[in-house]
């Protein structure tokens, strides 16, 4: 009977999963990987991966996944967005079994017991285990998954781990790259919790420990109340349940790549993730790999999509090449050529099979355009109708691509005033292994351009010194271009720029708010002309960190601009100081936004636009990480007292020893001198002819036991000589006293007489 009710389950899920086979045909997983190049003008490359991963909604297309990683699918929120399939699904299984509320499978030789409960649980991932001719499937098995769905309940999230400080004056600040994957040094993590407001810090926490052991890094530090804070409009465009928490001094090594890699349906093994040689990243100026999961319901451009996985690897790197220190007759050098082989030591070889596109892009800036189409029209063989690129790239005079590219996309609605940037597009299913896809880039003649900037470059220091006090300041520079793309508000005061900063301090720097100063071009000015908004947070001694937040307007004409804070640092237990504490305390960077301006960038032949990574994203810069000197114990110090202390007592007592050891060693040699000459010489003859005659070997006469009988009597002898003359003295003494004491009685009794 239980044999026939298993039957029936697995042809009612069998049915099910054909039935909603057909409803995913519409929509199902998606997987797209790209890889933009661009030329930088400090002779370096830039190379910035991005992979798109994207799963159909759960109530439409289950919870098992062909592409999409399962590690990440457990972060997602569960919102029951599944209980209409349950209910039917359960419905299917009531009818195949009207008489039980509960199925139970068992087998004898495995001894396992499996229960499967429809009401009020939430159906799972259906496994099939074989156990020789018997199938038996199993509903609900995978429950520790299902409970850290429930758990975290991650709406959106981003995880960064980066190495080194992106260049903002040198490799640009507003564009989508340089805004939405630029990350400061270490790791951030930022989520959003669907959650009730009591349970977001309990979810953060879980959330910190299972990403700390998915990549194999020290997520979990954040945990600590220290270590996180909850911005409320600053730092996102949206407020809701959000941590954030950042650790600057994280090391990112390989052992956080290769679980990253993991998360990729081809791993390493095909596809451009297969150019990510580990040497040759690592040794590249700039490393960012980010993470970024977000929830078709939260996110109104993918409602199409339950979830979406982006997970994208930002590298600097410079050319290995002969020819970049070639100087032409103009006095400029030649820009380094480069290849693939030579930015990655690899070729692109195998396609992955489960990527729904591959392309590589070659981007040129718009201000690189504007100096090529100035070059070709200098040059009479080439004039400005060359800028149609009828013919590729393969015949200008500047530089030259060894493979000639698919389509050639010019942007359109450019912001910037050097003009639109061009993309060179190659799509990577014409290329094998036998056949693999190597591109060179190679200069002809030097140019010089320069990268877009952000409206202000954003940088923060330290004033003062000491270990008791100093003051943090945050500088706005105006780039030598903003004023050329200005474009603010416009009130009642006039032309604005609207600034967003948001800063954590931790808790042993105790900042004074009341003492915040802003200067507009040098020049002191109130709070209240420039600070539209502010909220600060102070901190806790050992509880929570300081979190500041301002909205600030400056006029549209500004140079410079500055903000000022003092603090007092503070002081620390022992235990609380980490291994290398004379090096110092990190605070972690300041985020300056500009959300009057969004880096986009749309391109007239592209098809793809609206999936593009290039698409979007509001200007963002992120400061330097400042370093704090805090005053610091000895902690050679215990160290140091019992080394003098053991040393000292060994020199003691070491000494004591030794010469009370010589003392005795001295005094028996020479009781044993006295004991041999006392002897006599014909008696030590006669006993070794007689040990010669008898054949033993001949041992000198014992005189220890004289020896210490001697050294007893002489001791007790003296320990009687010093007795009595103590003795003797004592009486003496006694009898003195008594005198005096008598004489002393009769004087007395002699003057009252008198």
């Amino acid at each position: 009977m239980v044999r026939l009710k298993l039957v029936l389950v697995l042809f009612i899920l069998c049915f099910a999963s054909t039935s909603t086979g057909k409803e995913k045909e519409g929509i199902g997983e998606q997987f797209t990987e790209e890889l933009l190049l661009r030329p930088l003008p400090d002779r370096k490359v830039l190379a910035h991966f991005h992979f798109d991963t994207r799963a159909p909604p759960t109530a439409s297309y289950g919870r098992h996944h062909r592409i999409f990683p399962k590690a990440i699918y457990q972060l997602r929120s569960f919102l029951g967005v599944n209980q209409n399939a349950q209910s039917a699904m359960c419905k299917n299984m009531f009818q195949a079994s009207s008489q039980e509320q509960s199925l139970t499978a068992s087998y004898a030789e495995s001894k396992l017991r499996v229960q499967l409960n429809c009401t009020d649980t939430p159906l799972g991932q259906t496994s099939i285990f074989p156990f020789g001719s018997l199938a038996i499937t199993v509903l609900n098995t995978n429950l520790a998954l299902l409970d850290q769905v429930h758990k975290f309940q991650v709406r959106e999230m981003e995880l960064s781990f980066t190495q080194g400080r992106w260049n903002y004056e040198r490799w640009g600040g507003y564009d989508p790259i340089a805004s939405s994957n630029v990350k400061p040094p270490g790791v951030e993590l930022w989520a959003v919790f669907d959650v009730p407001q009591d349970q977001v810090d309990a979810s953060w926490k879980k959330l910190t420990h299972t990403l700390s052991g998915l990549f194999c890094a020290s997520v979990n530090y954040l945990e600590s109340s220290t270590a996180y804070s909850a911005p409320d409009w600053s730092f996102r465009e949206f407020s809701g349940n959000l941590r954030y928490g950042t650790l600057p001094r994280e090391a990112v090594c390989t052992e956080n790549l290769t679980p990253w890699l993991k998360l990729l349906p081809c791993r390493d093994k095909a596809g451009l993730s297969g150019l990510m040689n580990r040497s040759s990243i690592y040794r590249g100026f700039y490393h960012s790999q980010r993470l970024h999961l977000t929830s078709g319901e939260f996110n109104s451009e993918a409602v199409n999509y339950g979830i979406m996985l982006e997970l994208t690897l930002t590298v600097v790197l410079e050319p290995n090449t002969l020819e970049a220190g070639v100087t032409r007759s103009s006095g400029l050098a030649l820009q380094p050529s480069w290849s693939l082989r030579s930015l990655f030591g690899r070729e692109v070889g195998e396609r992955c099979v489960l990527a729904k596109s591959s392309n590589v892009y070659v981007q040129l800036e718009g201000s690189l355009v504007l100096v090529l189409k100035n070059k070709w029209e200098e040059n009479s063989a080439y004039g400005a109708d060359t800028l149609s690129y009828e013919e590729g790239s393969l015949s200008n005079p500047s530089f030259e691509l060894s493979v000639c590219p698919n389509r050639i996309i010019k942007e359109v609605n450019s912001l910037h005033p050097e003009g639109p940037s061009i993309l060179y597009h190659y799509m990577m299913e014409n290329y094998s292994d036998s056949k693999p896809f190597e591109l060179e880039f190679k200069w002809k003649s030097p140019l010089v351009w320069s990268c877009p900037l952000a409206p202000l470059h954003a940088s923060r220091f330290l004033m003062g010194s000491g270990n008791e006090r100093g003051a943090i300041a945050i500088s706005l520079q105006a780039t030598k271009r903003s004023d050329d793309f200005l474009v603010a508000d416009i009130d009642e005061k006039g032309c604005r720029l609207r600034v967003d900063v948001f800063q954590v301090v931790p808790w042993y720097v105790k900042v004074y708010y009341h003492t915040l100063k802003l200067f507009v071009d040098e020049k002191p000015v109130s709070q209240a002309d420039i600070i539209e908004k502010m909220r600060v947070s102070p901190s806790e001694d050992k509880v929570s960190p300081g979190v500041m937040e301002l909205i600030l307007r400056l006029p549209c004409g500004v140079k410079s601009a500055a903000i000022t804070l003092e603090f007092d640092k503070g002081f620390l237990h022992i235990d609380e100081y980490p291994p290398d504490a004379n090096q110092g305390f990190d605070i972690p960077s300041a985020v300056v936004s500009f959300p009057d301006f969004q880096a986009t960038m749309h391109f007239l032949e592209d098809n793809s636009s609206n999936e593009s990574p290039l698409e979007r994203s509001s200007v963002l810069s992120y400061t330097e990480v400042l370093l704090v000197p805090l005053t610091t114990p000895d902690f050679s110090m215990p160290y140091n007292v019992i080394t003098i202390t053991c040393t000292v007592f060994a020199l003691y007592f070491g000494s004591l020893l030794n010469a009370l050891r010589k003392r005795v060693a001295e005094e028996e040699r020479r009781l044993k001198s006295k004991a041999a000459k006392k002897s006599g010489r014909v008696p030590l003859l006669l006993s070794k002819l007689l040990t010669k005659v008898r054949g033993r070997p001949w041992e000198p006469p014992q005189a220890a036991s004289t020896s210490s009988s001697q050294i007893s009597y002489k001791l007790i002898f003296k320990v009687i000589l010093v007795a009595g003359i103590a003795a003797v003295r004592r009486g003496k003494a006694a009898e003195a006293a008594q005198e005096r004491t008598c004489y002393n009685t009769s004087t007395l009794a002699f003057s009252s007489y008198i």
